[in-house]
Formats: C-alpha cells, structure tokens, sequence
C-alpha cells in the first residue's frame, strides 16, 4: 500500500473514541521515538488504528470512507488531544508528501509522518480460551487489582493472578499487606482448561476500565488454547471492535492458600457507608499512613485515631459483633478503606482470630454461621474475600 496518497473520511466521534483509546497507552517518553506513534491503516475494510510499546499492543477498527488506501503513523497521543477538540463533524485526513493533513470544518492541522521502518511488528492476538460478562469481568478486576502492588523490583507481587480450572476462574492479588481474592465463572473453550496466569495489575485494571458494559456480547479472552494456552507470554482480550495484548509477567506468584483462616474466633457486621463516613473523619488527626484503632464489643465499634502533635478522634457507630467479649485492632486507614470500597453488599462481615493475625473483609452472607462446639466460626462461603493485615498497636 503507497502510503504517500492515503486519504479518508470518517466521523469524528468514531475517530475520537478510537483514538483516546489507542492513545492511552502509548508511552509519553518512549525511550524508541517510533513507538510513540499511533499506526493508522485504511483498507477497502475501514480504518484500523494501532499502539504497541512491546509490552502493551491496542487494535481498533471502525467505519470509514477510505478514498486512497494505505499505512501511516503520526504522534498518537498529540493527535488524540487534537481530535478531542473537534467539532463533531467529519473529520478528512490525507496524506501531502511527510506530513498528514486533518481537516474538520473550518479547522486544518498538519502533523509531521512518522517513519515506520523501525516499527515493531504487532503482535497477533492468541486463540481464545473462553468468554465472560463484560460486567462480570470488569467488577472481578477491579475488586481484587486494588490489592496489588506498586513496586516493580517485587514483580510478582505487581500483578493479578488468574487460575482457571474449567468453568472456574480465581483472580487474586497481594502486596504483603493486604490481599484480595475472587471467585467467578466463565464459558471456557473447553470445560478441561487448566491456566495459571500472571498479568500486570495496571494494564488489566486500565483495560477493564475502557469495556463497554453496555454491549449484550461477552468479553474473549484470548491466552490460547490445549496445550498452549499461556505459551505466547500474551494475555489478550477482545470486545467489540478492539483487542489488546499485555505481556504477561514472567514470575511466580507466592502460594496464598496458608494466609486464608477457615474459622474464627469472632464476626462483626457493620454497614460499610457509616464507617467509610467514620474513617474518613477520624483519620483526619492521623499522621501520614499512622493506624485506625478500632474497638468492637457488642452492638458496637469505637473508631479512634490520633498523633502526637495533631490531636485524638474518637467515633462510635453500631456494629453486630460476636465471638468473644470485645476485641481491639488496627488497620492502617487507606488500605481499609480500600477494602471497604470493593465490597458490593451493604453491610461488611469482619472475621477475626487473634488481634494480631489477618482479618478478613467479606459481603455480608444471607446468614451468618452458626459457632462450633469450641466457639469457633467457620468463614462463611463467599465469591469475594479481602484480607488485611493488621498494625502492631503501641505498647
């Protein structure tokens, strides 16, 4: 295709959901000047716009009117700002020698063509391994990236972790301090499918952002297929008119089934809105990071928090609270209310064993279980678990 006489038509607000989303996850600095560009390819078909910085890959086809075909690519991020401020008419972009003429209305750009010699080649978007809800997939990520973690010399720990054994899939994530855990179910391309991936928290949790939940059709899931499923490194999803690839971490995600207590000494139900509401306020007189006390006893939880020089908070709210008499903890307050803020039900089951030890954070269940013979609690069953390490209280 001569890309020297490229030249389209095509709606602006197409082109500019295309190209955001594209754009988003071109690198700003790119240490390779070319992987900066968006490639843009018309074909008989339509246009297709294109991304990849070698770790993340973005493909989008939409409507056009395709009057010269071929292949270009321009600064993606610079044409998605430009883009952006159009009037929504249509938008006539062609190509005139080394640089791309965009017009719309009474407003004309040029931007400079990026040779794509060095380009690197796209990579091809795995077989697909099964389907699940867009609205399913999207609630399962974000519930769990948000325990992940941020530090990259620990990248094992950057990333979610997806088992899939047939028609179950388990995402979990962990920074050491928290970990999060959910259960779902999707339609595999074969009910004997065994996976364990390992992909980056950030990219995955940017990529369901972007899913449109609206659309009926399930989201694929592309990682491969029999013997190869995962064996390209490439984890891929596809909806709608887009794929994108993330490359898989090459890492081992630590064994977290030793870190879930199956019974407890004590539950306590609080409605999650009063006491995102209490957090907020009373970690007001925190220092950075400092903890959250919290004091349950029965029919209630003392919220209280305080710092050398900026003073002491104290809140009391209700709470059904059993097990033993009264139990004091802390939690350090943004990973709490992190917690807090993936909990879908109205109300939040604590399960506690000793106030030192992890507790976890659940939806509260139709009904709570019933204390065994030596007045334990047996955790009750739950597609969605937060863990939280508790802060060494002073003295």
């Amino acid at each position: 295709m001569d890309s020297q006489s490229v030249s389209f038509r095509v709606s602006r607000d197409d082109l500019a959901n295309a190209v955001a989303w594209v754009a988003r996850n071109l690198p700003t600095k790119a240490t390779q000047p070319v992987l900066r560009a968006m490639v843009m390819t018309a074909t008989d078909e339509g246009l297709e716009l294109a991304g990849f910085d070698y770790e993340i890959s973005t493909r989008v086809t939409l409507p056009a009117e395709i009057a010269e075909p071929g292949r270009i690519a321009v600064a993606g991020k610079l044409l998605s700002e430009i883009v952006n401020t159009l009037p929504n008419k249509p938008v006539e972009l062609e190509v005139d020698g080394q640089k791309l003429l965009l017009a719309c209305r009474s407003s004309r750009f040029e931007l400079p063509l990026i040779p794509l010699d060095d380009y690197p080649q796209l990579p091809t978007l795995p077989e697909v391994t099964g389907t699940i809800d867009p609205s399913l997939f999207v609630d399962a990520v974000t519930q769990v990236a948000v325990a992940a973690g941020r530090d990259d010399t620990l990248p094992m720990l950057t990333g979610v972790n997806i088992e899939i054994t047939g028609e179950k899939v388990t995402l979990a994530a962990t920074d050491r301090f928290r970990l999060a855990i959910r259960n779902v179910e999707w339609n595999p391309s074969s009910t004997s499918i065994q996976a364990r991936l390992l992909v980056p928290a950030k990219s995955l949790q940017d990529n369901a952002r972007t899913l449109d939940t609206s659309l009926n059709d399930p989201v694929e899931i592309a990682v491969g297929t029999g013997e190869t499923v995962g064996g390209d490194g490439l984890f891929g999803l596809h909806s709608d008119n887009r794929e994108t690839t993330t490359r898989m971490l090459d890492a081992e995600f630590p064994n977290i089934a030793p870190l879930l207590p199956t019974t407890h000494t004590s539950l306590a139900s609080v409605e999650i809105a009063p006491l995102q509401d209490a957090i907020r306020r009373v970690s007001l007189v925190t220092d950075r990071n400092a903890q959250i006390r919290m004091e349950f006893s029965e029919g209630q939880v003392i919220l209280s928090a305080g710092g050398v020089d900026s003073g002491h908070a104290e809140e009391v709210i209700p709470a059904a609270f059993t097990g033993r008499d009264h139990l004091i903890t802390a939690f350090n307050p943004s990973y709490l209310k992190d917690g807090l803020s993936v909990v879908r039900t109205e109300r939040v089951v604590f399960g506690f064993t000793e106030p030192s030890r992890p507790a976890i954070l659940i939806p509260e269940p139709d009904e709570l279980p019933e204390a065994d013979n030596e007045g334990n609690f047996p955790t009750p069953e739950t597609s969605f678990t937060y863990l939280l390490m508790p802060v060494r209280l002073p003295g």
